[in-house]
């Protein structure tokens, strides 16, 4: 190590690898800052609890985590990703650009100096083959200032390595699908509690990655200008119909699925309910609107 103490931004999902990452990089005297981006599409719901989230982490794993609404700009990136889509309606390389695009920018913010993510060659066959990797670093504008710590000593030195803010013999080499070398490195680490490996994009699910498929190729009256992001969080809710002229309903299963139509509401729609017995909960979108 040299120099004033650095400080690295992290890409945070919540899972193993990216905690493994950020206390690897803290383990070396650099203070890291993790962003939690979110999007209607994964983990939009942290909003609601952000203080409560942030502390958690803060307590749990002994480092900041931030939340970054990149809402808008992955909506309008579903339209055409450059890169294409992955098994269903996932555009796995995009949506890494897109959010080491995000955090390149924020660099200045948060007075740091390179970034870092939970990566492992080889471990996701579209977004983390090694031609893939390098891909991702130049179309965001990361050429040389972004680590991957899990990967390191199987990809060149980056600048971090090479002025020695961070010491290369300490990081990883870990590389394929296989999860017991990051297991066994959260032992060592004393990290005990940490979320088992599932997937918690919506756009991976077949039934759901359709729907909002359909829904970006016209299945409402709804013109791409005016998608909402409201709109792809109520998608994701209750029983969804398409009326005559394209208008969208939206009908609650359960009370909770009731819940969530009432607060997702605009003023612009109409909330229907039988006043005299228990019953669902239907909104009819955008009604304010209809001729």
């Amino acid at each position: 190590m040299s120099g004033d103490r650095k400080t690295a931004l992290a890409l945070f999902s919540g899972g193993l690898d990216s905690i493994l990452a950020c206390r690897i990089i803290s383990a070396q005297g650099i203070e890291v800052k993790a962003l939690k981006f979110v999007t209607p599409f994964f983990d939009h719901h942290l909003l609601d609890v952000r203080d409560a989230y942030c502390a958690g982490i803060r307590d749990k794993y002994g480092f900041d985590v931030h939340l970054v609404d990149l809402s808008e700009g992955y909506i309008d990136l579903l339209h055409n990703p450059a890169h294409g889509f992955g098994k269903n309606f996932n555009p796995c390389i995009d949506c890494k650009i897109l959010m080491l695009t995000r955090a390149r920018q924020l660099l200045s913010r948060y007075q740091a100096s390179f970034l870092i993510t939970g990566e492992v060659l080889g471990q996701r066959p579209m977004s983390q083959r090694r031609d893939t990797l390098r891909l991702i670093e130049r179309d965001s504008g990361c050429e040389d200032i972004l680590l991957r710590p899990l990967c390191a000593k199987r990809l060149p030195p980056t600048l971090p390595e090479r002025a020695g803010w961070v010491d290369r013999d300490w990081l990883y080499g870990f590389t394929g699908r296989g999860r017991r070398p990051q297991i066994d490195l959260a032992h060592r680490l004393g990290i005990t509690d940490f979320p088992a490996p599932a997937g918690g994009c919506v756009l991976t699910d077949l039934n759901l990655a359709d729907r909002i498929k359909r829904f970006y190729a016209g299945l409402f009256m709804f013109r791409p200008e005016q998608f909402q992001v409201n709109d792809f969080r109520l998608l994701l809710v209750g029983r969804q119909f398409r009326l005559p002229g394209g208008h969208w309903l939206v009908l609650g299963r359960n009370e909770r699925e009731n819940d969530q139509i009432r607060v997702l509401a605009g003023t612009d729609d109409w909330l229907l309910h039988m006043p005299t017995r228990p019953g669902p909960t239907a909104l009819l979108r955008r009604a304010g609107q209809l001729p």
